[in-house]
Formats: structure tokens, sequence, C-alpha cells
């Protein structure tokens, strides 16, 4: 919902952690060849095939959240506890979550010529999975959340046969992709909140030289930063061109020593995450020599950024819109095939046709109908969640006051 066009997006920073991903992809099959992947290197062609497997990965990372993000999620979380607080609900709708929904969408409901989604090699699908358990199996293995929805447990057993992986097991792919979404939000996130005016170059410096306690890399990177403004302050530069340049020295310096750090700790670490003996929830840039640096800026973002009133604001309009829409498109979706609802009608027309394609292939129940609606939701934009809410609520109300009126 951002109207400044050089603010990121989803879209701008799935590119990023995509073209981070093949830069670490390229160093891993060109630098590291034999270390990383064995003596066979040359026959599993990894220059041309890692750079851009991981380029996909990147790509496709984000592509099953919601409208809000991590907010959205939350939202969707927060109606089904609401809407069936008195009722047992499973897990992949209390707990719904983008990275299963992404694998979702991947692999089941963008329909080309047949019923395997995009059609993705198996290894682009194992470096997408960051929680490698299935949703109800009452095993997290140590990771945070679930990562697989029970409707694609079948198809993640046949990733994992193919690839010697099973559940618990992350592919080792998958740690670059995880570290390039941390290197690329945590940076960019605060030349964005520079950009938008919400802090200065000169908070953050202020804020990361607090934060190092003696921290090598953190005095590396603003004292490297700090030297370009102090450079760009002979030119006759505006207060925001002086901020935005420095920002962008920031962010090259930055990442380039995170992208330098997570490749040397992959390299490091690759026999363990071979040999299943890797920490569970284990981390690239969190054990890597950028550890500190990258949390101090994602410190800097939570406060300077994302505690602003304006994207609090934002937030809020967004949770409220998801769980309006959920409310509508809920009441479409249990009351379909009722021809004396128009509304209820009109609305689960609207459904992708994707989407009720694959729903109609399947057992009807109350699973797949909430799955149905979280599909709905989550592929929505920001934009057009907001577009189609306040078409169908117009529609909504307009249709009542007519009901109304013939009653009475």
């Amino acid at each position: 919902m951002e109207e400044h066009d050089s603010v990121r997006t989803r879209l701008t920073h799935s590119h990023e952690v995509s073209n981070l991903a093949r830069s670490i992809g390229v160093r891993l099959a060109f630098e590291y060849p034999e270390r990383v992947f064995g003596r066979d290197h040359e026959v599993l062609n990894v220059k041309r095939n890692v750079p851009p497997l991981l380029a996909a990965v990147g790509l496709a990372h984000d592509l099953g959240n919601p409208p809000f993000g991590h907010q959205g999620e939350i939202a969707i979380q927060q109606w089904f506890h609401q809407t069936f607080k008195d009722q047992p609900i499973e897990e992949d709708f209390s707990e719904f979550d983008g990275n299963a929904q992404t694998f979702r969408l991947l692999t089941r409901l963008q329909v080309l010529n047949d019923q395997f989604g995009l059609n993705l090699t198996i290894a682009t699908l194992a470096g997408l999975i960051k929680y490698p358990s299935v949703f109800g199996s009452g095993q997290k293995f140590g990771f945070k959340k679930y990562g697989i929805f029970k409707s694609e447990a079948e198809i993640i057993d046949e990733v994992w046969h193919h690839t010697g992986l099973r559940a618990g097991v992350r592919h080792p792919l998958a740690y670059v992709m995880e570290a390039c979404d941390d290197i690329a939000y945590s940076v960019i996130d605060a030349e964005d909140t520079v950009k938008k005016g919400y802090a200065s170059f000169y908070d953050l410096m202020d804020f990361l030289e607090s934060s190092a306690d003696g921290d090598t890399v953190i005095k590396e990177v603003t004292d490297a930063s700090k030297a370009k403004n102090k450079e760009f302050k002979s030119a006759e530069l505006s207060s925001r061109e002086l901020n935005d340049i420095s920002m962008q020295m920031f962010r090259v310096k930055a990442i380039a020593k995170m992208v330098e750090a997570a490749t040397t700790i992959f390299v490091q670490n690759i026999d363990k995450m071979m040999n299943e003996d890797i920490a569970p929830g284990f981390e690239l840039i969190k054990n890597s020599e950028c550890g500190r640096l990258c949390q101090a800026v994602k410190d800097f973002d939570f406060r300077h950024g994302f505690q602003h009133k304006e994207v609090l604001r934002l937030e809020l309009e967004g949770n409220n819109r998801i769980k309006s829409m959920m409310n509508m498109v809920w009441r479409a979706i249990d009351k379909e095939g009722n021809k004396n609802l128009p509304f209820e009608r009109y609305v689960f027309g609207a459904i992708s046709e994707n989407y009720r394609r694959v729903y109609r292939t399947m057992e009807k129940s109350r699973y797949t109908q909430l799955q149905l609606l979280c599909d709905v939701i989550s592929g929505m934009t920001e934009s057009y969640l907001i577009k189609k809410h306040d078409e169908f609520r117009s529609l909504e109300k307009a249709h009542a006051q007519a009901t109304t009126s013939h009653v009475n």
C-alpha cells in the first residue's frame, strides 16, 4: 500500500532475496564446489544448476503470504479463533502460516494443464521448506512452526523420498534462502524507514554504535558508512539527498558483509547439515560474525519503522479488512448452491477459477471449505483486498437495504 514508488513492496523484496540467493549460489558453486557438493560436482553440474535453483527459491519464498504479511497471518489466525471459539479447529487454520501456503500454491493451486501446480523440480520445492514438518503431526522438531498443510502431506513425502530428507530435516539450501531473507529485510527495511522519513541516517548510525558493545563488524560498517557520508557532505546536496545516498552506501556495505558471512558459515557447517547433526533452529546469519549487526538493524527497524503510528494504523486497517472479508467469503463458501442468496452467490463466483477447480476435485468437508477460504484471502494483494472488500461491502449493504424495504 506504499505510495512512494522507491519503497519496497513484497515483489521487489522477493527479487532482492532472489538476487542475493543466486549470488551465494554462484560463490558456493564456483569457489567451493568440492567442499560443498563433493567430488561429483562436475557430474552434478552445480555451476549451472545451483545458482538458478536458489534464485527460484528466493523468488518464490513469500508467494503464499497473505495481504499485510505477518500481520495478515495473525489476522487470519485470530478470525479462526474468534469464529470457531467453541469448536475444535485444525492447526492448519488456527496456526495458519504463509510458508505452508507457499508450498500449497506452488504444488497444487497454480493449475496449468495438470495437477502438479507449477511443476517445479523436487530440489526447488525442497529448498523452499523452511519448517520441515506437517501440520497436526504433533512434532515441530525444534522449529517454531509447522511448514506443510495436511492437504500436501503426500507431496512433501514424495519430495523427502527423492531427496533423502525427512520430517525435521531441512534441505541445506533452505538455510541459504532463510539467510538471504534476513539480509534483505533487515538492511532494506532500514533504508525504507529512512526513505519514508521515520528516521535519519544519523539515527541509524547512533543506534548501531550504541548496540555495538565492541562488535568489530558493526564498527567496520558504521565507520565505512560515516566516511562516505562525510565525503558526500562536500557536495551540494539537500538533507534528504544526503540521507538517501548515505543509506545506499550503508546498504551496499552491510549486505556485502552479510553475504560473505553467510557463505562462510554455510561452508563451515555443510558437513553437519548433510549428516543431520545441525542444531534445531540453526540460522546462518545468527551464527556468523554478522549476527549482532543483523539483529541490531532489525531492532532499529522495529523501533523506528514497524512501531511508527502510520505503520500501526495501516496494520490495524488491514486486520479489520481481512476479518471482514473472511466473514463475507466464508458465508459464500458455506452457503454455496443456495439460489436464494444472491449476494453469497456473487461472492463465490468472484473466487479464482483455479481455486474453485481445485476445491471441487476434493471431497467436500469443513476442512476443504476452510482451506478454500484461506486460499482466497492469502491469494490477494493488499490493494486487491481493499478493492474487493469495499465492493462486496457496498453490495452487501445495498442488498440488505433492498431486502428490508421489500419486507416493509
